[in-house]
């Protein structure tokens, strides 16, 4: 993503973990969804991308110069991923090998946590996606090239790809295609995975600029691009980039998705609020709710398992708190991927996760 916040090393062994905290919720009668758990966690670094394993029940969450592991169902730390300076993580459920965009890429086994292989990637990684059809992951980057494609089974590098534009994040319908938001050009590309190269680009027509999150209702072939300006999501057809509808979301999205099981798609902002669409036919759709969840909770991802969205988010450590002393690191700006723009602080601080659902 390209709003990625300051980090700094941590050092797991230091971490101080908090007492569940209501951070808020829906008004009574607003709608079904509310936040049902959240969990405070000291350390020092920023955030970006969250990133939940449904089968395996684990939730990952890259900060700092390491990937941090929560057990999905109770929030706790169960260990992390060290020497990842990375913004996101994805996970071949099959052969239960994790990978994080770092560069160079972490490769683990989920089962155990222990590191198999690192990977060396050009440009700057920051998306990341698990691609289902070809048991691929894709590490997206703003600078070329804009991906690079890696088989999840031995973590050898298949090809690259230039994206024609700023890669934010991805969907793939599991028959053979990727679409892909582009920041910077207000489009969507579609990618053959197979062929490994562009097919074909969704103009948002002028309906919302600087698409970031991205859901997909593969049954109906619907597309949601959530946009920052103006704050809109932009409802299209996945057979031909038809626009459908339009529909306003909060200020500054970051995170988005789909949820075949409610029918419902979801995009997350850091104005603190958590957008819920509902689709009530492939050709019509409202805003379900608008959840308050906390300021810069900005990603979120689906716990497929049990319907839940998590969000997470940083914020000043408490004065009475004691933070582990940790190496300095450069700014994220610095480093492959750069420019990720946003609010995070490098230096002590807690870590949030929200847990919203029905």
């Amino acid at each position: 993503m390209s709003r990625f916040a300051l980090a700094a090393g941590a050092a797991l062994s230091g971490v101080i973990a908090f007492s569940s905290t209501t951070f808020g919720e829906t008004a009574p009668g607003a709608g079904p969804y509310k936040i049902l758990n959240t969990s405070q966690t000291m350390g020092t670094g920023g955030i970006d991308y969250v990133f939940a394993d449904s089968e395996d029940r684990q939730l990952y969450v890259p900060r700092g110069n390491q990937v941090l592991v929560f057990d999905l169902d109770t929030l706790k730390s169960t260990g992390s991923i060290t020497n990842a300076r990375a913004r996101g993580v994805a996970v071949d459920p099959k052969s239960h090998h994790g990978f994080c965009s770092s560069s160079p890429v972490v490769m683990w086994d989920t089962k155990t946590l222990e590191t198999i292989k690192t990977i060396e990637v050009q440009g700057g990684p920051d998306g990341i996606l698990f691609e289902p059809a070809t048991a691929r992951v894709y590490v997206f980057s703003h600078r070329a090239p804009n991906a690079t494609v890696i088989d999840a089974k031995d973590g050898s590098v298949v090809g690259t790809i230039d994206l024609g534009g700023a890669p934010e994040q991805a969907a793939s319908d599991g028959a053979g295609h990727l679409y892909v938001t582009l920041e910077d050009k207000d489009k969507i590309a579609v990618v053959d995975v197979n062929a490994l190269k562009v097919t074909g680009n969704f103009e948002l027509g002028g309906k919302g600029g600087g698409p970031a999150g991205l859901g997909f209702d593969v049954k109906n072939h619907v597309l949601f691009a959530f946009c920052h300006e103006p704050a809109t999501a932009v409802i299209l057809s996945s057979d031909d980039g038809k626009i459908l509808a339009t529909l306003p979301i909060g200020k500054g999205v970051d995170g988005g998705g789909f949820n075949p099981n409610t029918m419902e798609a979801f995009s997350s902002q850091g104005d603190g609020t958590l957008t819920i669409i509902k689709e009530t036919s492939p050709t019509s759709f409202e805003v379900e709710q608008t959840v308050q969840t906390k300021n810069r909770a900005k990603t979120c991802t689906l716990d497929a398992k049990t319907d839940h969205i998590v969000l997470i988010t940083t914020e000043p450590a408490p004065a009475s708190a004691a933070a582990p002393a940790a190496p300095a690191t450069p700014p994220a700006g610095d480093q492959p991927g750069g420019g990720r723009r946003g609010g995070g602080r490098g230096g002590p601080g807690l870590l949030d996760i929200l847990v919203v659902g029905r």
